[in-house]
């Protein structure tokens, strides 16, 4: 560039000539280096220009980059901001603060969750059907707003710059016009570099500030939490697979043994949805050879139609899966377990035998997907039961056992078949109720799903394997198997005999003595009187 020529005419001729026509002319024309007064003049000059771009983008972003819209059933208000990291806030009311590490750049985005909109949050908790589009409905409105504050954002930057230029600029048309070129490629290549660092596993690893800070402490992030518990239910069920096999030895003990013959049942409940309890199923099926399993209810825990996938992993058990419905089991989750090949779903009084055994079932007849709805329907729950005895005492033969979720469904069961298996409650017991029928309440085999976070200790992880004469159907003893809860690594298993089954043991033996042998007798050896006193003690083998 030529910034000053050496000819023998003033500079001012040179303003008006072409340097080609003034070298036709005979001109001289060189090279004459700036003055250091005017480099710095024209650096300061970019320098401004610059400045004045960056300040009014800036201000206008933070004017005009602003979007409040609803998203979801909430209210939201986002913001750009001025951030050297980039990144993403979430603010939750007085809670606290989510930090995401979303994207690089100059430019960070701030969301403020304002309120909860009050109309849609209620169309949720009425119809937990509507969750299975939360979800799309979400994402939908939260596109719409980035685009959004993306758009108000970049045209507020431009219209910030050029803004400022005119009035720091005057009419110095050129300098406006650089002054909005180099907002304009400032806000496009901040958007640029947000485009091309985004992050989208930020939303798995969260950092926590203000209240939330504890978040982590009490649940783990949701990193840890995916990568954690895949690992914890696999290292459950060998510990459930181990521990069976330690038992299976120590079971050879004088006592009850199970044959070839004995017909193997698992009762599980309220799963509510855990995964690591598919794992515990599947091995304790495997280690016991069962022939059947009986699901008492609550698979799921909202019976929304988001919930059905959970239940596919019924047909990897590979055993039938009986099957009746809990008071968190809608009617669209008991079709997903029919959906099995290997399901049998039992309601309204339908008996069916499987592995040799006559199964009768009825479902919970309320349907109750969170705490909201009022739970106090003991009178319709023992109205069913009445209605259900009905549809037993039609039967002939009598089924073998009876299924139901709550227990309060089973007193009118009482007398009309020797076995009744429920759950509902989350916690494991047994009593033989006033006409003979031994009713049996499971605990929780999902340890009650995330409602083991709501107390001060884990639920236990608990189901039972129940074994069958296959000749007269009567129980002889059951193996109660109960695994720590959510976080915990313990496993413990224990035998209990049927009273009929510890009178058989306990029968004196025939005393009648056999034919004697001809040839000569032989003298007994000596026994140990501690040896002897154990062979004789009609306690052994009851109960381990």
């Amino acid at each position: 560039m030529l910034d000053r020529l050496h000819v023998p005419r003033t500079p001012e001729v040179l303003r008006k000539w072409p340097r080609v026509t003034l070298r036709r002319a005979g001109y001289v024309v060189r090279r004459v280096p700036l003055p250091r007064a005017e480099i710095r003049r024209r650096a300061l000059s970019v320098v401004g220009v610059i400045g004045v771009a960056l300040l009014g983008a800036w201000l206008g972003i933070l004017v005009g980059g602003q979007e409040t819209t609803p998203v979801g059933p909430v209210s939201t208000h986002m913001a750009a901001k001025l951030s050297w990291s980039g990144d993403t806030d979430v603010k939750v009311g007085p809670l606290g603060t989510l930090h995401l590490d979303t994207h690089d750049g100059p430019l960070g985005v701030s969301v403020s969750v304002e309120a909860l909109n009050v109309v849609d949050a209620q169309k949720l908790v009425n119809d937990p059907n509507s969750l299975n589009g939360l979800s799309a409905w979400v994402s939908r409105d939260l596109k719409h707003a980035v685009i959004h504050l993306v758009i108000r954002s970049a045209v507020s930057g431009v219209a910030g710059g050029v803004l400022l230029s005119v009035l720091v600029y005057r009419r110095r048309w050129r300098r406006i016009a650089a002054v909005g070129v180099t907002s304009a490629a400032t806000v496009l290549g901040t958007f640029g570099v947000a485009a091309a660092t985004w992050n989208p596993r930020a939303v798995s690893e969260p950092t926590y500030t203000g209240l939330l800070a504890n978040a982590p402490a009490l649940v783990g992030n949701a990193k840890d939490i995916v990568a954690g518990f895949s690992s914890y239910s696999q290292e459950l069920a060998k510990l459930v697979g181990n521990v069976s096999k330690l038992y299976d030895v120590t079971s050879t003990l004088p006592g009850y043994q199970p044959d070839s013959s004995t017909i193997r049942v698992l009762q599980v409940s309220d799963i509510h949805l855990n995964p690591a309890a598919w794992n515990v199923i599947r091995s304790v099926s495997q280690q016991f050879a069962v022939q059947v399993i009986v699901d008492s209810g609550d698979v799921s825990d909202h019976g929304s139609s988001a919930e059905e996938r959970f239940t596919k992993s019924i047909s990897t058990l590979k055993v039938p899966y009986v099957f009746i419905r809990g008071n968190h089991d809608s009617l669209v989750i008991q079709q997903a377990v029919a959906a099995n090949r290997n399901a049998v779903v039992l309601d309204n009084g339908q008996v069916r035998e499987v592995a040799g055994l006559r199964f009768t079932g009825d479902g919970d007849p309320r349907f109750t997907p969170d705490k909201t709805v009022d739970t106090a329907g003991e009178d319709a729950v023992m109205e069913e039961g009445r209605i259900f005895a009905g549809d037993i005492e039609a039967q002939v033969p009598r089924p073998d056992v009876a299924i139901v979720h709550d227990p309060v469904m089973a007193k009118g069961l009482d007398g009309l078949v020797p076995l009744v298996l429920a759950g509902h409650l989350h916690k494991r017991s047994t009593q033989v109720m006033a006409l003979g029928t031994r009713l049996y309440v499971e605990g929780s085999t999902g340890g009650a799903g995330l409602r083991a976070l709501e107390g001060a200790a884990p639920t236990p992880i608990e189901c039972t394997v129940f074994y069958f004469d296959a000749a007269t159907k009567k129980l002889q003893a059951w193996d109660d198997v109960t695994l720590g809860g959510l976080g915990l690594a313990s496993a413990q298993i224990s035998r209990t005999l049927a009273p009929e089954t510890v009178a058989r043991l306990n029968a004196p033996k025939p005393t009648t003595a056999p034919a004697a042998a001809k040839t000569k007798p032989r003298k007994a050896p000596a026994v140990p009187q501690a040896a002897a006193a154990a062979a004789t003690d009609p306690r052994a083998g009851t109960r381990r």
